[in-house]
């Protein structure tokens, strides 16, 4: 069965995490990628381990393997006239480029947008930077930094102490954001006349602040900037942890009803009534004593407990879990939420798309540093004019 990115070829020049994760999601939908690497070295997240997975070839880290299945591997150095001449050729046939290299570096080994476009007008150029080209273009872009700068660290954690997200979540939704941008610029193509393709920018902060949804509306909207509540949303109560006897309970009562049945279940009926808790904006104004009478009656019984009679009632509660009580979860749910990549590898996560009619079945692991050397050259070798299809 068909992929829906069946025939597309993606050159991925990038490196650690957005880029490679973005071109990862395009071979997950069944994209060609060649991943271009530095000879000798590679990405840089092939040495940042522990923890790491054996392969054929030796140690692996986790952290390239996460970003860099299902590609093929090519080591080219953009310095030497022979690798230049396969990389530009590389690029003279792609569908799609990727390239997170700092303002002007591709350019000047004629790898740039605009020299790729006029040997290329179809390509879809995507390039992924800290800051944007404009006054950002020089300053380094790096996940924990935009999380800093970008305000995010201030909305996380404690007052007391700014704090990052727990994966490189700026990373992540650049990633997206880029897959978002290549595929609606791969669509404009094809009803383009000529075939013509775009470039496409994506940064790691502006990817952030779209992502701030009612936290950014809220600033916007009072010019009081959020601060952190730590697990507490700042327009729902009650909506966060709250202490058992044995841990803590995620609840989420986001309306007066869903309030209602949580305080019949923990046995406080009377709060539905009492005028510091009858409406939503009542209960974030005594979201204190909300909270203080709650864990005392929480404090009874245990998580496990709680979690069962609440849920019980219609209410969405659960328990705070690790990672792996998430995959556990998905498991038992039915998500199905790793796959096998062979090779003897560590599993990976499935995809989150499903498709009724194309779905994602295909994953092979993450390549080895070069190991598609020959492949590639041989491929890019053959004179486009012979090919039926150069793409």
């Amino acid at each position: 069965m068909s992929l829906p990115l069946d025939g597309v070829l993606v050159a991925d020049f990038s490196r650690v995490l957005a880029g490679p994760l973005a071109a990862a999601t395009l071979a997950d939908l069944g994209a060609e990628v060649i991943k271009v690497e530095r000879p000798g070295v590679g990405d840089d997240t092939r040495h940042w381990g522990p923890p790491w997975t054996e392969t054929p070839a030796g140690s692996s880290s986790s952290y390239f393997e996460c970003a860099n299945r299902s590609k093929k591997s090519v080591e080219l150095d953009l310095a030497d006239p022979a690798d230049l001449a396969v990389a530009r050729e590389l690029a003279a046939r792609c569908d799609v480029l990727i390239e997170n290299f700092r303002a002007g570096s591709l350019d000047r080994h004629g790898l740039g947008y605009d020299a790729v476009a006029a040997r290329n007008p179809g390509v879809v150029y995507a390039s992924i930077t800290g800051f944007g080209s404009g006054g950002g273009a020089d300053l380094a872009g790096y996940d924990f930094l935009v999380q800093a700068v970008g305000g995010l660290m201030s909305i996380t954690g404690r007052p007391d102490e700014p704090t990052k997200a727990g994966v490189a979540l700026v990373d992540v939704l650049t990633s997206k954001d880029a897959v978002v941008g290549i595929l609606a610029a791969l669509r404009a193509r094809d009803r383009h006349a000529e075939g013509r393709g775009q470039r496409v920018e994506v940064n790691l902060l502006s990817s952030l602040l779209g992502s701030l949804a009612n936290q950014a509306s809220a600033y916007l909207t009072t010019g009081a900037a959020p601060v952190a509540m730590g697990n507490q949303h700042p327009s729902i109560a009650p909506y966060e942890t709250l202490r058992a006897k044995d841990g803590h309970v995620a609840v989420c009562c986001g309306n007066d009803g869903q309030f209602a049945r949580l305080v019949s279940a923990v046995g406080l009926p009377g709060l539905a009534a009492d005028p510091r808790f009858v409406t939503n904006g009542d209960r974030v104004a005594h979201r204190e004593d909300l909270v203080g009478l709650l864990e005392n009656a929480l404090a009874a019984d245990t998580v496990d407990t709680w979690v069962e009679r609440l849920a019980g009632s219609g209410l969405p509660v659960g328990k705070v879990g690790s990672v792996a009580d998430g995959f556990e979860l998905a498991t038992r749910l039915g998500l199905e939420p790793t796959v096998d990549v062979g090779h003897g590898r560590a599993r990976q996560v499935r995809s989150p798309l499903t498709f009724s009619a194309t779905p994602v079945t295909t994953y092979t692991a993450p390549p080895g540093l070069g190991e598609h050397n020959d492949d590639v050259r041989t491929m890019l070798s053959i004179p486009q004019d012979n090919q039926e299809n150069p793409r």
